[in-house]
């Protein structure tokens, strides 16, 4: 069959690869794709907001079935526009992937249905958010409503943080659109871990836990990024927490959709916060998390082809999901200046060190082809090293030494990925 992946990150590489591995698939299209997928597929120059042109290409190449890796179209309604032309598209529909396209829908949702998440208010006018910082216990979390790019949260730790970051948001709209609704949610403490799932509008199937660090610079330091790296499995994440999450979180959220009539098949990722108090939903994705597609695919047995299928078809009660018992950890390597200013264009150096090297691996996040051919930068986030290990420790000495085959002229990385492994040894 055919397969046409929309994206051209991280975690479309990571996607593009793990379905080069399966029988099913004997030709992939990414659009537009980058240097790395060029390896597993024909990258075609079609942007992922392109809809109209994504389904024309879709139809043109009789594509059998279509991924779509990017929140941004999902939001837009790119699933729509595919199924109203009988083309089968995995990823929710447009009212589905509000649960991540309005943080505000996602909030109002949880309370509805009593689905663990932290305190909340929604405002749509920043003179009474103000207001409302004016008696608010500090500190305090604030959100864009909308896409930001996974840059649209900033933790306040006192009243006069919390009212700049107001502005910022509302009133200089410095994430745009995403601002002109805001959510000031109570502020949680407690272990962070990642969780992605398999949905078919009824039916959920839980992938293996990670964890990622947003932060810009070692020791949580500097501003939030898309992903400086991540692990899996979180040691955090035991089977009591699981057990937790599958009665009050997991099933409790598809059902919710589906009684609001937003039945969502695609992933849902799931971004909790272990609090005291137990496990709360910090946030939702309605995609593939990036970097964490990166450590949770390397370590899945199923082909992911059958499982695309399986939710598109809503057969997914039939599949078991199964992951190797190891660990894996990614490093990404970054330009340095990211996520604020930074120069592209630099040649990419040593990466055939990755050719042949089981469990060692270099998904592209940021490059292209140069004018000679070669490898070169093209964004912030340039490249993810993952490496499997097996146990966390193994898998992050494996990463790092990854790490250092490749080069680039202005190559930065945060060295401190994974250190809540320690801690949990430690513990």
């Amino acid at each position: 069959m055919k397969v046409l992946i929309v994206g051209s990150g991280g975690r479309e590489h990571a996607i593009a690869w793990k379905v080069s591995k399966s029988p099913k698939a004997d030709k992939i299209y990414c659009a537009p794709g980058n240097a790395g997928i060029a390896e597993f597929a024909e990258c075609v120059e079609i942007g992922a907001m392109e809809f109209d042109r994504l389904a024309d290409f879709a139809e043109e190449k009789k594509i059998d079935l279509t991924v779509i890796g990017m929140d941004d179209p999902l939001v837009g309604g790119v699933v729509d526009v595919f199924e109203s032309r009988g083309l089968r598209v995995f990823g929710p529909r447009k009212c589905a992937a509000v649960l991540e396209g309005s943080k505000a829908f996602s909030k109002d949702l949880m309370k509805k249905y009593h689905i663990p998440t932290a305190a909340y208010e929604v405002f749509d006018d920043a003179g009474e958010a103000l207001q409302y910082l004016k008696t608010a216990p500090m500190p305090t979390v604030l959100k864009a409503d909308g896409l930001a790019l996974g840059k649209g949260v900033l933790i306040c730790q006192n009243r006069e943080e919390a009212e700049a970051g107001v502005r910022e948001i509302m009133t200089d709209k410095k994430f745009g659109a995403a601002g002109n609704k805001i959510v000031i949610e109570e502020f949680m403490t407690g272990r962070e871990v990642s969780v992605l799932s398999f949905v078919d509008g009824e039916t959920i199937r839980i992938m293996t836990s990670s964890q990622d660090h947003k932060r810009a610079m070692d020791g949580d330091q500097g501003l939030n990024t898309g992903g400086m790296g991540t692990f899996s499995p979180s040691p955090f994440y035991t089977d009591e927490v699981d057990a937790f999450c599958r009665e009050h979180i997991y099933q409790a959220t598809v059902d919710a959709m589906r009684a609001e009539g937003r039945a969502f098949k695609g992933i849902i990722f799931f971004g909790l916060m272990l609090t005291e108090q137990g496990p709360k939903v910090l946030e939702y994705n309605a995609r593939f998390g990036d970097p964490e597609t990166q450590v949770v695919l390397p370590r899945m047995k199923n082909d992911i082809v059958e499982v695309f299928e399986a939710c598109v078809d809503g057969t997914l009660d039939k599949i078991e999901l199964a992951f190797e018992d190891n660990a894996a950890v990614c490093v990404v390597l970054a330009s340095d200046g990211y996520p604020v200013k930074y120069e592209k264009g630099f040649a990419i150096r040593g990466l055939e060190a990755f050719q042949g090297k089981e469990g060692r691996y270099a998904f592209h996040a940021g490059t292209k082809f140069g004018a000679h051919g070669d490898i070169v930068t093209n964004g912030g986030r340039v490249l993810g090293i993952t490496a499997l290990g097996s146990d966390l420790k193994e898998a992050r000495a494996n990463a790092y030494e990854a790490a250092e085959w490749v080069d680039f002229e202005n190559k930065y990385m945060r060295h401190d990925i994974g250190k809540a492994i320690d801690e949990a040894y430690i513990n």
